[in-house]
């Protein structure tokens, strides 16, 4: 969340920058101010009160030991303890209802982002390869059929739609991708490979910044007190939580496959055609815990990591920057990486890489303590090493034959044990 002190002090700036953003969240920051200057006049008060009930209690004990009636100074006494309790509970419900806010309120984009309404004005960065010459290109729920790899009745059947089932050399597919992965991104770029837990708790998920903004979106379970993992960022972040790190532990860097769970309740009408969006899908996340002055290199190496991924399969993709406009809601700064998708005529985004600056620390209380001894908020990052979907779809179709088979990249032999699907 939002720094309350930076607030206080820069206010009409940072409501300058939300605003590029587009909606009403910089609305909120006068709300905030006002709560905030509610609950800390309370807790003067209140401090005050506490003062003058301690020096007017001793007057009591005074009085008794002469045998002198105290009972009007008893009666201030209490009168000053109920005072006290009423000033506990302003200062209660000024403090919640601040926090209420900050937890809707989106991360300030950095200043170098580029500042547009939509995805319209997101620019390119950088392009790698060639688009690959696919006569009568198919698409990837076409090839799938053709070859028996991916089920959607049986699945319809078992859950409903929005979701898929692999068979035979489909989920070999899948799989073969999945530990290709995690080996290229422990083995080649260092992060640590982790197998979380798939349920996570409440405040697991409003340290991250899913909730409370898209619950709609989640997958909750006993009253929303639990979550279906929408993506691994959320457990492998949140390892740290409330967690005070040396400066000598950082940079952090993690890796995880996961399963991922999305209603995906604000997507009605967009592509939802094949895998390219279901409610279950895999993915392998990229998280990194930095020290803040290190965090925009890291963002750079972080995105390389997962062009990394493309690269060796031979995949033709773009880089593109998202806008203040088009960013999420807890990121600062983000890439995307889109690849390049034949049968559907354009390109898919694969991976979402963003620095967060501060904004998660300070939701989950991540500090580390800096090379003088003080206790600093670390900075996280994280992206998609990469989303299992696209990649699956960027394959079939980049790598379609004219015989209907698909030639498997030289990278993925090994894992898939074939050279090409037929």
């Amino acid at each position: 969340m939002l720094d309350i002190k930076a607030i206080r002090e820069n206010a009409e700036a940072i409501k300058e920058r939300l605003a590029t953003r587009g909606g009403e969240a910089h609305l909120l920051i006068d709300e905030v101010l006002r709560c905030d200057e509610a609950r800390r006049a309370a807790e003067t008060e209140k401090q005050q009160l506490q003062s003058q009930r301690k020096q007017i209690s001793k007057q009591i004990g005074m009085l008794r030991s002469k045998g002198e009636d105290s009972s009007a100074i008893e009666a201030e006494v209490k009168a000053i303890g109920e005072k006290i309790k009423a000033l506990d509970v302003d200062s209660e419900t000024a403090g919640t209802r601040q926090t209420e806010l900050l937890l809707n309120i989106p991360n300030l984009p950095h200043d170098g982002c580029p500042v547009g309404a939509d995805e319209d004005s997101n620019p390119e960065i950088r392009v790698w390869g060639e688009k690959p010459a696919v006569e009568n290109a198919k698409d990837h729920l076409e090839i799938a059929t053709e070859l028996g790899l991916i089920d959607f009745e049986a699945a319809a059947r078992i859950t409903g739609s929005g979701f898929a089932l692999y068979r035979g050399k489909g989920a070999r597919l899948e799989r073969a991708l999945i530990s290709f992965l995690l080996d290229t991104q422990t083995e080649e770029h260092g992060y640590e490979e982790l197998n979380v837990p798939h349920i996570i708790r409440r405040e697991c998920m409003e340290g991250t910044g899913q909730l409370p903004k898209f619950e709609d979106d989640m997958y909750g379970i006993e009253e929303n007190s639990m979550f279906l993992a929408p993506t691994a960022e959320v457990p492998v972040t949140n390892i740290y939580r409330e967690t005070l790190l040396q400066q000598d532990q950082l940079p952090v860097k993690l890796t995880a496959h996961t399963p991922c769970f999305r209603r995906e309740a604000g997507s009605a009408g967009r592509d939802n055609k094949g895998i390219i969006r279901t409610h279950q899908f895999d993915k392998v996340e990229l998280v990194q815990i930095v020290n803040p002055a290190e965090s925009a290199a890291v963002l750079e190496e972080l995105t390389g990591h997962a062009e990394a991924i493309l690269q060796k399969l031979g995949l033709h993709y773009r880089v593109i920057e998202l806008c203040t406009g088009d960013i999420g809601f807890s990121a600062e700064r983000t890439y995307d990486i889109e690849v390049w998708a034949p049968g559907q005529g354009k390109y898919l985004e694969v991976s979402s890489c963003s620095n967060f600056g501060d904004y998660q620390a300070r939701r989950m209380r991540l500090r580390y303590k800096d090379e003088d001894g003080k206790n600093q908020f670390c900075h996280t990052l994280n992206g998609s090493g990469t989303a299992l979907p696209r990649l699956y779809v960027a394959l079939l179709e980049q790598y379609q034959q004219a015989d209907g088979s698909v030639k498997i990249p030289e990278a993925l032999v090994p894992y898939f044990r074939a050279e090409e699907i037929r």
